[in-house]
């Protein structure tokens, strides 16, 4: 029978031995294992720390020395200062080893987090990224080899720097539209007719409606990012919110959602929808970018500024109508002048505001480049006093001409004819103005505006400033009879054909008995003619001015920040269209004209110069009484209307100096 097992004890000092030395050698493998995992992971820590102080220092001095992406002359300044910096850091960049730069700008997303947003045009922002290889760690090929199967000998590590400028000096500048206010019913039928006809629809705003949206100030930034949301863009993507092509009613719809945001009052309100109403049936597609530019490489702090409603939405309208004439009939009460019809093409649209860095000095703006043809019907001429016997005497002057070139084989004179007994005669018969239609054609070209100089305070000295060079150009009057289909054919000028003022015409008589009997029917113009024509500059050369934004400046005239309402800046008043008129209308022609049947005012008289004389010295001053009365409210009141004048141009200038000091690590 076996003996009875007994159960083992350990307790005892013999049944230990050996156990502390067991632990020990697992303690010690664990000690070198976490050893190894430290020193390896440290060695790459170390690694990705120098790699990350390279990109650090790298993107710091590419913003500081003013880096950019835009590839003038086929460099990338960013990527060449960056490398620079690297390369003087022992980091010189090889196979295993690059640099890379990349410019844009910072935005903040729906989750309120900031992010770089690359974009080669802006250098708001640079993000330099590193790259090397390293030997791999332990951990990581063992990883690779139960996951991937394979052991990876070398890992690729990554650093990546975001840096920027703080606070960078920005500036704006505008061309203000010249229309003040509105406060009488007559303006606010002319900006009805105009701005309506511009729509493409019918307009009948009040005058609360249209001084409302002359009065109010939109934020840029808020109509951006609020119309970017409307596209279904990427929100802080401006660059290509400013591409996006769109229609008039969304761009009305966006401010009227931007200003009621802001308590926009009853008036605004209306105004806003009335002109989205006449916008709905105009098919044109409208690129905002067009109209505002923002300076390449310009910080989009910039947009957080204050624009004129009214300007903002009278430069949607006229860009969309840049490639097209638009028709209207302009109710401007002119004494003597039975109707005026105007047609408008905008030649050149405008760029009504830009934001930028002053440094750079290429903030350019300009207004719109008009061409306006004007139709009256003018039935004046006939009562000017004298006229119709210095006609008498011209014609009676130009007879002997004139047999000559019908091979008339009699003598003519004013109101009757001697003629042989029982034979037909022919007989001249003079009619003033019969055609009493004249044509206008301005072209009224743009007025431009350039940052040339600016100064900022430096510590708690100096006053800021900012110089803006402004011009205004000439505008070109043509008096005639103009074809309206040739006349906004092409952007090149019209050729006004001389509008009749006196017609000879030609009856054949016949007596009876010695008697004058019965005469035929009129041949107008049988006889020839007198015909006018106009084309003329006024003010002959660019008036040119540079105005200085400063506190010294009489009276004080310090550009505001960006985001408040411009100061304001009106070039001296030049010559008024009116009063220059003395010597545009040196231009006037007035010419005698061969007998024709198809094209009456075609050919000149040559011979019949002098004899003209007379008539022109009576009638010059009077047509340019008249022409200039037409002018006055007609050319003056609507190219106002419009933000366009040849009597004053008003520059809006804003200045933010920035708080300068060293480039900033900003992601």
């Amino acid at each position: 029978m076996s003996p009875q097992l007994r159960g083992v004890c350990l307790s005892g000092p013999r049944q230990q031995r050996g156990a502390i030395g067991l632990i020990a050698a697992l303690t010690l493998g664990l000690v070198l294992l976490f050893m190894l995992l430290v020193v390896d992971s440290g060695r790459l820590y170390l690694e990705q720390r120098k790699l990350q102080r390279v990109a650090d220092v790298a993107v710091l001095e590419a913003v500081s020395r003013g880096g950019n992406c835009a590839a003038a002359a086929g460099s990338n300044t960013a990527t060449v200062y960056s490398v620079a910096s690297a390369t003087r850091n022992s980091f010189t960049p090889s196979t295993t080893q690059t640099v890379s730069a990349t410019c844009g700008t910072l935005i903040t997303g729906s989750d309120k987090l900031r992010r770089f947003s690359a974009d080669a045009n802006k250098s708001d922002a640079i993000r330099v990224i590193t790259t090397t290889v390293v030997p791999t760690s332990v951990a990581g090929g063992l990883w690779d080899l139960f996951s991937k199967g394979t052991f990876g000998f070398n890992t690729r590590l990554t650093a990546s720097a975001v840096g920027a400028s703080p606070n960078a000096t920005l500036a704006q500048i505008s061309i203000r539209s010249t229309l003040a206010s509105v406060t009488t019913n007559s303006q606010a039928a002319v900006l009805n007719a105009v701005i309506g006809g511009l729509a493409g629809g019918s307009l009948n705003l009040t005058v609360g409606g249209w001084d409302g949206l002359i009065k109010s100030d939109i934020n840029l930034l808020s109509y951006m990012n609020q119309l970017a949301i409307d596209l279904k863009l990427t929100a802080g993507d401006y660059t290509s919110l400013l591409a996006a092509k769109t229609n008039l009613t969304q761009l009305i719809q966006t401010a009227a959602t931007v200003m009621n945001a802001n308590g926009a009052t009853a008036d605004v309100k209306a105004a806003l929808l009335g002109l989205e109403t006449a916008v709905k049936l105009n098919p044109a597609v409208v690129t905002l970018g067009d109209l505002l530019k923002l300076q390449t490489a310009s910080s989009t702090a910039g947009l957080d500024a204050n624009l004129q409603l009214m300007q903002l939405l009278q430069a949607f309208l006229q860009v969309a109508n840049a490639n097209n004439a638009v028709a209207l009939t302009l109710p401007v009460n002119i004494p003597g002048v039975l109707s005026v019809t105007v047609r408008l093409k905008v030649i050149e649209p405008p760029q009504f505001s830009v934001v930028g860095d002053p440094s750079k000095q290429n903030l350019f703006v300009r207004t719109a480049q008009v061409r306006a043809l004007i139709s009256l019907n003018v039935p004046l001429l006939s009562n000017i006093a004298g006229l119709t016997n210095a006609i008498t005497d011209l014609v009676g002057g130009l007879t002997p001409v004139l047999n000559s070139l019908l091979s008339l084989n009699l003598v003519a004179t004013l109101g009757n004819a001697l003629c042989l007994l029982g034979a037909g005669c022919q007989q001249l018969d003079v009619l003033l103005l019969p055609t009493p239609q004249i044509d206008i054609s301005v072209d009224a070209a743009s007025a431009t505006a350039q940052v040339t100089g600016y100064t900022c305070p430096t510590g708690s000295s100096g006053t800021k400033s900012l110089t803006v060079a402004t011009t205004k150009s000439l505008a070109t009057i043509r008096v005639g009879k103009i074809d309206p289909v040739t006349a906004f054919a092409s952007s090149a000028p019209p050729t006004p054909l001389a509008v009749p003022i006196v017609d000879v015409g030609i009856k054949t008589c016949h007596r009876i008995l010695g008697l004058i009997g019965t005469c035929g029917d009129r041949t107008p113009f049988a006889g020839g003619g007198i015909g006018l024509t106009v084309n003329a500059q006024v003010a002959p050369s660019p008036s040119s001015q540079t105005l200085i934004f400063s506190k010294n400046s009489v009276p004080d005239s310090t550009p505001t920040n960006l985001k408040l309402p411009p100061t304001i800046q009106s070039t001296p008043a030049t010559q008024d269209v009116i009063n220059s008129l003395g010597t545009t209308l040196a231009g006037v022609k007035i010419q005698a004209y061969t007998p024709s049947n198809n094209n009456p005012l075609s050919t000149v008289v040559q011979t019949a110069t002098n004899a003209i004389s007379g008539v022109v010295t009576l009638l010059l001053p009077s047509l340019t009484s008249l022409l200039g009365s037409l002018l006055d409210p007609i050319v003056n009141s609507l190219l106002k209307t419009l933000g366009i004048s040849l009597i004053d141009v008003q520059i809006g200038a804003n200045l933010t100096c920035g708080q300068g000091g060293r480039a900033q690590l900003v992601l």
